[in-house]
């Protein structure tokens, strides 16, 4: 999909709403059902050595989990950025911590791969 400037937004916000309601279902909606989603935290939170989870209902009890380990999650998204066919997300997120979530985003407008990177301020 070709993303211009309002979709990323648009898609960025209501990512980040439905993160913030802790709302499963809606977060899953994002997500293709063939998604690809790499962070440091797959390795912390399902000890996946690769730091990577294939398929939506795998990367939905990824979320629960990381759900239940951090009852206080909340994003702030900082900005968002607008590729071809994805989006860099710049948010706060666990413990503060400052994220660039690089999303490619699907034909459907669903997100399909994601590399997300951390740091420490």
């Amino acid at each position: 999909m070709v993303m211009n400037e309002q979709q990323a937004i648009s898609l960025a916000q209501a990512w980040i709403t439905a993160w913030n309601r802790h709302d499963l279902d809606a977060i899953e909606q994002h997500y293709a059902s063939n998604v690809e989603f790499t962070s440091p935290f797959v390795r912390a939170l399902v000890g996946e050595s690769s730091g990577t989870i294939h398929g939506r209902e795998p990367l939905r009890a990824y979320f629960q989990k990381g759900l239940q380990a951090y009852p206080d999650l909340h994003f702030e998204l900082v900005r968002t950025l607008t590729g071809i066919d994805n989006m860099l997300l710049y948010d706060r997120s666990v413990n503060g911590l400052l994220a660039a979530e690089m999303m490619t985003i699907n034909e459907e407008g669903q997100i399909e791969t994601v590399r997300v990177h951390y740091v420490k301020e």
